[in-house]
This record gives structure tokens, sequence and C-alpha cells, in this order.
């Protein structure tokens, strides 16, 4: 850990290694490649003047970042994406006129961090899992052990350590239905053009429609997307944000409960 730059303790303290690594900077342009490799590669299907050669070539620096060539190029033209085009391109001379061919920036920014998002949903996903088991056997377990109830943080009718925990259970499942929704519904920009319009892809297509709307699907696809966005402007949805922290906000909520009642009921000697 670097001692002489800011550290955000949500990364180096409270983050999974699987969690950092999703929002890293690898991660972030190792997907701009396989983006602009999963483009190529059915524009090529559908018949635009693309050769497996070029392919085979962006295919074998995928994952070989020149950082220090971006970064060089970065300070001249203050533009990140354009950039990474440039900087693949010294790596791959006979495919770089191909990388993002009809692609705005948005494809691999906004792409990408959709990508992030299901990905790490998905991990929450497991982590609830493992707690809602945890939870169930804590519940059981307790189901006949005795303890005061309270209404408004007042004694009243005695319950059981079991039955408590299964109110913080149910809470869990609930955002276990909840977050493997979003999870399901999340759709993917896809391959849209500069304000979110295909033209560009229609005139590479030659006006052909049809193979425009396959492109849009197969890349869906090849990412592991079962929905795409129907329409976009520049930027997917920030509907999408809201629906992603909502959902998130919610696990927070459960988990502010849970931890409040053990801090409560400890201080009373219930728990």
């Amino acid at each position: 850990m670097a001692y002489n730059t800011y550290q955000n303790p949500l990364i180096h303290r409270y983050a999974s290694q699987e969690m950092s690594y999703l929002f890293s900077p690898e991660f972030r342009f190792r997907t701009w490649r396989k983006l602009w490799v999963a483009l190529a590669k059915e524009e090529k299907n559908l018949g635009l003047g693309i050769s497996q050669e070029q392919i085979d070539e962006l295919e074998q620096y995928q994952n070989d970042i020149n950082y220090d060539e971006a970064w060089k190029q970065e300070k001249n033209i203050k533009h990140e994406v354009m950039s990474h085009i440039y900087a693949y391109g010294l790596q791959c001379p006979n495919a770089k006129k191909i990388i993002h061919l009809g692609a705005t920036s948005a494809y691999v920014l906004d792409n990408t961090d959709l990508i992030q998002m299901k990905e790490g949903l998905t991990l929450i996903k497991k982590q609830m899992v493992n707690l809602i088991r945890c939870l169930k056997d804590f519940s059981i377990k307790y189901k006949e052990l005795p303890t005061l109830g309270f209404t408004h943080f007042q004694p009243a009718q005695p319950t059981t350590v079991g039955k408590r925990g299964t109110l913080w259970l149910q809470d869990l499942v609930y955002d276990y239905y909840d977050l493997t929704y979003r999870i399901k519904e999340l759709p993917f920009r896809g391959v849209k053009g500069t304000t979110g319009t295909q033209n560009s892809f229609l005139k590479l297509f030659e006006g052909d429609a049809d193979k425009v709307k396959t492109l849009d699907i197969k890349v869906t696809q090849s990412m592991g997307f079962a929905k795409r966005a129907n329409v976009t402007g520049q930027t997917y949805s920030r509907k999408i944000d809201y629906h992603i922290l909502s959902v998130l906000s919610s696990i927070a909520q459960t988990a502010h409960k849970f931890s409040n009642d053990l801090r409560l009921l400890q201080n009373l000697g219930e728990l």
C-alpha cells in the first residue's frame, strides 16, 4: 500500500479483493478491449471488411495493455478512450483502423459500467446466500431459547432468540429477491452511436437496418447480457443507477437494523 497518497478506507480496509478488482483500472481497461474485440468480431460476421488476421491480432493483445503509451497520449489529447484506442493500435498495426469501428466513447464507458455493476451485484448475491444460510442455522439453533421482546424499546411479551433471528432473515430474503431481479433485468447499453442513434452503423452496413439490429443483439449476448436498452441517449438511462442504488440501500437498511438490534440487546444482556 502506498503511504504518500490518499487511500480510501472503503477499499483497503473494507472491500473484498474480488470487489476491489472489479472496479480497478485493469478490469476496466481489459473490459474496453474485450468490448472492442466483440464489436469487431460481430461486424466481421455480418459482412464488414474485417479479416480474421485482424481479429487474431486484437485478441493477442487484448489483456496486454500498454498503459504507459496510453497515459502518454492522454496527457496530450485529454481523451481517455481515444488514448487507449491509440495505444491498442500501436500493438495491432494491422487492426488499428477497425478498432472501435462505428462506435462512440459511451460504447466502452457505459457498457463497462454496466458490466461492473452486474458483476458486483453477483458477488453481493453470493455473499447474501452465505449470510442467509448462517441466519437460518442461527434461528433454528435458538428457536426455543426464551428472551424478552420489546415494543418501542419497552419490555413487552417474551419471544425467542430464534424468532428474533427470523426477522433479520426475512428482510435479507426480501433483499435477495430484489437483488436477483435487478441482476436479471439489468440491460446492456449495447451498440449505439454518438447520441444514441445507430446512424454510424447504418452507414457501415449500407442502410441494412436488420444487420444493425443483429449487431446490437449479438454484442449484447457475447458480453453476457440477456437484455439491451431499446433506446438510449449518449449514455444509458440514469434510472438504472437509481435502481441499483435502491437495492443496495435496502440491503444496507437490513444490515443496519440487524446491527442496531444486536447492540441494543447486548447492552440489555439479552444477547
